[in-house]
């Protein structure tokens, strides 16, 4: 064979028209399981499913009003579920979370009353304590090292016994006295607890700030530098820590958060209720957790959105309140909560391998 003939490119047979050469690599995935890889679509599937049940199963459910009180109470966890979510992402937990809305309420409320004071006044110190009780946190976690289940445990216990301590102390009684007569309480209320009207039907403002949070919590996580620093922690803060990804001051930062939803949702039911009752708030943490883990954020932290929580939200809110429109006994409830809380697991857990597969 001469070295011409060596030399000439073996022939083959041409590629198709408008057909592309892959080597397996660099092939496109299909758009269903692009779609599957996303959080929050197992969430959203399973929102879409409990809202056509109780459509059928609960007819009261079809009425404008019904759906504005399913909304409200799903907005009440889900703009705490959001800073949860994001504190999830980013591999921490919090259990102080429930008992810290009831904390920043009492704080608002008493020091307003108790030195007759302009509500406002109450109200900016409970957002300093709020987010003072989550700086806190934040920082035993990184300084101490130990698992943000057991300090925010302390946390949860502390705030547990000294909300109804020191309510007693200063009120003489377990509830705080009504603040509706005094100064800045008008105000206040449009912000934090007013309703406004669409085709006839009242709508609580919480619904709105909701909405908003979740919008901009989204933003924040798809397109920040500080998302990305989320998301770094939470998969492995050394390496994070290694390409100049500031560890601590991100962990700090969303226990921070948390405080700042808590603060958030304790005035929403200060100036709702005119009054707070110290023993409330024990076990909502774990409402604002499950719902973040049926929206899609792994326990292990580094994955989940910020819109999966709001459908996660929504399930409890729907459950919550269906069972109330279907006539059914309420202590049903947690067993339907224990249920959704494991089917999203399980759900998210098939999604996830569906979606990673090849």
């Amino acid at each position: 064979m001469s070295m011409a003939q060596q030399a000439e490119p073996a022939v083959g047979t041409p590629p198709a028209p408008g057909s592309r050469r892959t080597d397996g690599r660099t092939t496109r995935r299909p758009l269903p399981l692009r779609l599957l890889a996303r959080p929050e679509v197992g969430v959203f599937l399973g929102a879409a499913a409990v809202l056509v049940f109780f459509l059928v199963a609960a007819p009261p459910v079809r009425d404008g009003s019904s759906m504005a009180n399913i909304l409200y109470q799903s907005s009440t966890i889900g703009i705490m579920a959001l800073p949860v979510a994001l504190l999830m992402i980013g591999g921490e937990f919090d259990l102080s979370s429930g008992v810290a809305v009831i904390s920043s309420a009492l704080t608002a409320s008493m020091l307003s009353y108790q030195l007759t004071l302009n509500v406002w006044t109450g109200v900016i110190v409970a957002l300093a304590v709020s987010l003072a009780i989550g700086a806190l946190n934040g920082w035993m976690v990184v300084r101490t090292g130990l698992p943000s289940f057991l300090i925010t445990l302390g946390t949860f216990l502390f705030l547990q016994g000294a909300n109804l301590a020191v309510t007693k102390l200063v009120t003489g009684n377990v509830a705080t006295d009504d603040v509706s007569d005094m100064d800045g309480f008008g105000p206040a209320r449009k912000i934090f607890a007013s309703s406004f009207g669409v085709g006839g039907v009242q709508v609580k403002i919480t619904v709105v700030w909701w909405l908003v949070f979740a919008a901009l919590a989204t933003w924040v996580l798809l397109r920040t530098r500080y998302g990305n620093w989320i998301f770094a922690v939470g998969g492995d803060k050394d390496s994070a820590r290694a390409v100049g990804v500031p560890v601590t001051f991100t962990k700090i930062s969303l226990f921070m958060l948390v405080g700042f939803g808590a603060w958030f949702v304790g005035m929403h039911n200060l100036f709702s209720f005119n009054t707070v009752q110290s023993g409330e708030g024990v076990g909502q943490e774990l409402i604002y957790i499950a719902a973040a883990v049926i929206g899609g954020c792994l326990l292990t932290g580094g994955y989940g959105s910020a819109i999966g929580p709001v459908f996660g939200a929504f399930m409890f809110g729907m459950v919550q309140q269906g069972i109330v429109y279907a006539g059914w006994n309420p202590d049903w409830f947690k067993a339907f909560l224990g249920v959704m809380l494991l089917g999203a697991v399980l759900i998210n857990l098939w999604v996830q391998r569906t979606a990673t597969r090849r």
